[in-house]
C-alpha cells in the first residue's frame, strides 16, 4: 500500500486513505478546525457590527496591534487579519476579505475531500459574498463619518487658536494704550501751599520730552516687595564687548592702520598640524623596535649599505661585531 504524507499530522501514513479515519487524526482535526472556527466567528461578528451601527469598525493603525496575522489552515498560509486605509485601522477587515474570496472557497473544498471533515461544518468557515458586500459598504460610511468628524474638530481646534490670536492682539493693544496715556497733571490752584514746584517736577518727569526723561526701567509692574534698585547704565569709553556694541578684537585696527592679529598665524598653524601627524605617527610604532635608538649622526662612506643591526643601536653592526670578538678574547685571556 502506498505511504501518504499528511500535512495536519505531520507525519507519513502507511495506512493510505484510512488514515484520515483514525482516532488521533480526527482529534487534531477537530483541534485545528476549532482554532480557526473561533478566528471566523469573531470576523463575521465585527461584520455584522460594521453593518448595524459602524462602531468599531475604524479605528487609529497601531502596528504592534493590527499586523498580526492569522493561520488559514484550509489555505495553508498566513492571512492578515486587519485591513489598512492611510493612518486608520480596518478591524478584521483583511480576514473577511479572504474568507469571501474564491481562492479560499476551493480551498477548503480540497481541504474538507483531503482529510474527510464534516461536510455540514464547512459553510462555518465561509462567508457569502453577500455578506462581506454589506460589510464594505458599512466600512465606506464609517470611513466617511470617520473623516467628516477629523474635519469638524481640526476646524473647532483652527477657530480655538484665531480665538486665543485675536485675544492675545487684544491685550497687547490695550498695554499699549495705557503706556502710551499719560497721567493727567493739575496744576497748583488758588491759595495752594508752597509745595507746588515739587508736585510739578514730579509731573514734568513723566511727561515726554527733554525735560522728562526718564532716567531707568519702570519698575511699576512689579509686586510689592520686589522691586530692584536701578543704579543707572555702566558705559565705559572705549571699552566693551560684542554684546554691547563694541567692535570685535579681530576688526580693531592698530596705530598704523593694519588690523591686529588674533591667534596663531597660518604658517604656524602649518608647522603645528605637521608636528601633530609626526607625534602621531611616532605612537604607532613600538618603543622597543630595532633601530629605533640608532644614531643617525655617524659618518659612513657612499659605498656602505645602511645597516642598524649593532645591539645597542649606536654605530654600525660591524663595529658591533669586532666589540663582541674583543670582548671575547679578553675574557678567553683572563681565563
Amino acid at each position: 500500500m502506498a505511504a501518504q504524507y499528511c500535512a495536519l499530522c505531520r507525519r507519513t501514513a502507511f495506512a493510505g486513505r484510512r488514515h484520515r479515519y483514525s482516532a488521533a487524526h480526527r482529534r487534531r482535526l477537530r483541534e485545528a478546525l476549532g482554532r480557526l472556527q473561533e478566528e471566523v466567528a469573531a470576523a463575521r461578528a465585527a461584520a455584522a457590527a460594521a453593518g448595524e451601527d459602524g462602531g468599531g469598525a475604524v479605528r487609529p493603525y497601531d502596528p504592534a496591534e493590527h499586523d498580526r496575522r492569522v493561520w488559514c489552515l484550509c489555505c495553508g498560509r498566513g492571512v492578515r487579519r486587519d485591513g489598512r486605509r492611510g493612518g486608520l485601522a480596518l478591524p478584521r477587515a483583511g480576514l473577511l476579505q479572504h474568507l469571501a474570496g474564491p481562492e479560499h472557497r476551493r480551498e477548503t473544498a480540497r481541504f474538507w475531500r483531503e482529510n474527510g471533515a464534516e461536510a455540514a461544518e464547512r459553510e462555518r468557515f465561509l462567508v457569502p459574498a453577500e455578506e462581506y458586500e454589506r460589510f464594505a459598504r458599512a466600512l465606506e460610511q464609517a470611513l466617511a463619518a470617520h473623516r467628516q468628524r477629523e474635519e469638524e474638530r481640526i476646524q473647532q481646534m483652527a477657530a480655538g487658536i484665531r480665538e486665543a490670536e485675536r485675544r492675545q492682539r487684544e491685550t497687547v493693544q490695550a498695554a499699549l494704550q495705557l503706556q502710551q496715556e499719560p497721567e493727567p497733571c493739575t496744576g497748583p490752584s488758588v491759595g495752594s501751599s508752597p509745595v507746588a514746584p515739587e508736585r510739578d517736577a514730579s509731573c514734568n518727569a513723566d511727561q515726554p520730552g527733554p525735560s522728562g526723561m526718564q532716567a531707568g526701567p519702570d519698575l511699576n509692574w512689579m509686586e510689592s516687595g520686589q522691586a530692584l534698585t536701578f543704579i543707572g547704565h555702566q558705559e565705559a569709553e572705549g571699552r566693551g564687548n560684542v554684546h554691547t556694541g563694541a567692535k570685535p578684537p579681530w576688526l580693531t585696527e592698530k596705530e598704523d592702520g593694519s588690523k591686529q592679529q588674533i591667534g596663531p598665524s597660518y604658517e604656524e598653524f602649518l608647522k603645528q598640524i605637521l608636528f601633530l601627524e609626526e607625534k602621531q605617527k611616532l605612537k604607532k610604532l613600538p618603543a622597543e623596535r630595532v633601530g629605533a635608538n640608532f644614531d643617525h649622526t655617524s659618518q659612513t662612506g657612499d659605498s656602505w649599505l645602511p645597516s642598524f643591526g649593532r645591539v645597542w643601536n649606536h654605530g654600525r653592526r660591524w663595529q658591533s661585531r669586532h666589540q663582541f670578538r674583543t670582548e671575547s678574547g679578553e675574557k678567553k685571556k683572563k681565563r
